[in-house]
């Protein structure tokens, strides 16, 4: 008796190395990584069937975006953050409110 084990299993693949500025959260923590199908004989890949798009995925809050993502919508939402406790206005780079002390 014989059993074929095999089928197309996706595969990521990373582009670049350097860090792009990921548009969701706004930290260089973005890289260009682009996801290939090959196919494989005993979880084995043996060679591509399908190459994908390139796409930016944030290593620290896990975007997937376009890499011609527009960058314009971070400084609007920085310039309205507010205290989640006391609700005062904050200055985006603050780690703890000083009116009421609480963490950010």
């Amino acid at each position: 008796m014989f059993f074929f084990i095999g089928g197309i299993q996706p595969k990521t693949v990373e582009l670049e190395e350097i860090p792009r500025l990921c548009p969701a959260c706004g930290l260089a923590q973005a890289r260009l990584r682009r996801v290939d199908y090959y196919l494989s004989l005993f979880f084995i890949p043996l060679f591509p069937v399908k190459r994908g798009e390139p796409v930016l995925i944030c290593d620290r809050c896990g975007a997937v975006s376009s890499p011609d993502a527009p960058f314009d919508a971070r400084p609007s939402v920085l310039s309205k953050k507010e205290c989640p406790q006391c609700g005062q206005p904050l200055d985006p780079t603050f780690k703890y409110c000083p009116h009421c002390g609480s963490r950010i």
